[in-house]
C-alpha cells in the first residue's frame, strides 16, 4: 500500500512538473487527471528527439535511485510526508496505517481517538506521521 502511495505521488509530481513547464492549466472535472493532459504530455514526449528522450529517462532513473537511497537510509520523502499529513487531517487512522504499514497499537489508538473525539485523533495521527510518537 505504501509503495502505491509513493508511486502515485511520484507520478503526480512528474505530471505536475510537465504541466507547469508547459503552462497547461486545465480545470479538473470529475477525474484526477484529465485525459487531454495525458495525451498532450505523451504527444510532447513523442515529439522529443531521441537524445532528449534518453536524457529525460536518465533523469527519471537518477531520481528513482536517489529515492531508493533515501528510503534505505530511513529518510522520508517530502511528497509522501505532505500526502500523509493531508490524509492525517482527513482520515487519521488511514494515515497512521499507511505510515506504519501495519495494523498495530498506534492504528487502534488513532481509530479510537478519531471515533470518540475527532480533533485528538487528528493530533495523534499528525504526531505519528511526523515521527514524534
Amino acid at each position: 500500500m505504501k509503495k502505491q502511495l509513493l508511486l502515485c505521488s511520484f507520478l503526480f509530481v512528474l505530471l505536475f512538473q510537465s504541466i507547469a513547464v508547459n503552462a497547461l492549466i486545465v480545470p479538473v472535472k470529475g477525474s484526477a487527471v484529465p485525459e487531454k493532459v495525458i495525451t498532450e504530455s505523451v504527444n510532447e514526449f513523442n515529439q522529443l528527439s531521441k537524445k532528449e528522450k534518453k536524457q529525460r529517462l536518465k533523469e527519471i532513473k537518477k531520481q528513482l535511485k536517489l529515492f531508493k537511497a533515501n528510503k534505505a537510509a530511513g529518510k522520508a520523502d517530502d511528497e509522501e510526508t505532505i500526502l500523509l499529513v493531508l490524509l492525517a487531517i482527513l482520515l487519521p487512522p488511514l494515515a497512521v496505517y499507511l505510515h506504519q504499514d501495519a495494523i498495530n497499537t498506534k492504528f487502534w489508538i488513532s481509530l479510537v481517538l478519531t471515533l470518540l473525539f475527532w480533533v485528538p485523533g487528528i493530533i495523534y495521527a499528525l504526531l505519528v506521521v511526523l515521527g514524534v510518537v
